[in-house]
């Protein structure tokens, strides 16, 4: 099971959504839907795919999180013309962030807000280059600007089988916000590649809710682990979501979860729910108990 997972959150269009990008890369596919009810938000559905192989998380959760570029996925493309394609299927009805074409650091890149409020950068790459498709990277604005080398120091020590493997930094005067330290960095969190770079043009959005990182937990003592190392912000954790001190969030959740959340009686399930949703930290233990538990 892939260890951490992008969750990407939608008002209403999470599965309209996943079969759009499932529709732009081979081997993907839609691997289930679910309908969470009675959430705080009302019934959610909860989509999840794959995209190239890599897994994936999107829930139509309602009008509260928008989508801006502090986390995009990166595609590694390995001609002009899967470029172009992706591009053009990607920037209808979306935002052109940087346009599509050559630049110092690629022959073919751009990048693109598409109409769902998703992030993407698309590059040209040499054929196998990378055997990761799709990179989620992590733009590092406002509060966190210059923040970049010390989150990926700290997340790097959290997770095994990760490391640092590039860090590029802005030369004197190249950026115009003088925060901005690194104009690119690689590295590697539980053997899934990552990116990330200081925002060098000031602007002054954050990380938020509508992209998250899930991460699977094999039982209550992982979970713990990963709670106590990321959690930074109280306000923030709820049923299993938290803030790290960077503003980016996570998921804690067990690797079971959807066994909770699907699995058993109508009754079984809305018991279980109603334990999580006041939750902060997940409680295995209790959400067991829950499922049994007579009225």
């Amino acid at each position: 099971m892939q260890k951490i997972i992008p969750h990407l959150w939608y008002d209403k269009e999470a599965k309209e959504a996943a079969s759009f990008y499932v529709s732009l890369f081979e081997d993907s596919k839609i691997m289930n839907v679910n309908v969470l009810e009675n959430t705080p938000s009302g019934d959610a559905d909860l989509v999840n795919f794959e995209l190239a192989g890599q897994q994936f998380q999107a829930i139509s959760g309602g009008p509260y999180f928008k989508f801006n570029s502090s986390i995009s996925l990166m595609v590694a493309c390995e001609s002009e013309d899967e470029v172009n394609t992706k591009w053009k299927a990607l920037s209808e009805g979306g935002t052109e962030l940087m346009p599509l074409g050559e630049y110092p650091f690629n022959k073919r890149y751009g990048w693109v807000q598409d109409r769902y409020g998703l992030s993407w950068q698309l590059m040209l790459i040499d054929n196998n280059q990378t055997a990761q498709k799709i990179t989620p990277n992590l733009l590092f604005s406002g509060d966190s600007c210059g923040k970049t080398e010390e989150a990926i120091e700290f997340y790097t020590e959290i997770f095994e089988d990760s490391g640092i493997e590039f860090i590029s930094k802005y030369r004197p005067g190249e950026a115009a916000t003088p925060k901005a330290k690194v104009n690119y960095a690689a590295f590697r969190l539980a053997g899934m590649n990552f990116s990330a770079m200081d925002n060098g043009v000031g602007a002054d959005f954050n990380f938020n809710e509508a992209f998250s990182l899930i991460v699977n937990c094999k039982d209550q003592n992982e979970i713990d682990y990963f709670w106590g190392k990321l959690s930074a912000v109280p306000e923030a954790e709820q049923c299993g979501w938290l803030k790290d001190k960077y503003g980016v969030s996570w998921q804690i959740v067990p690797d079971n979860i959807d066994e909770f959340m699907t699995n058993g009686s109508k009754d079984e399930i809305q018991k279980v729910q109603k334990v999580l949703f006041k939750m902060k930290k997940i409680d295995l233990d209790a959400l067991q108990k829950a499922r049994f538990e007579k009225e």
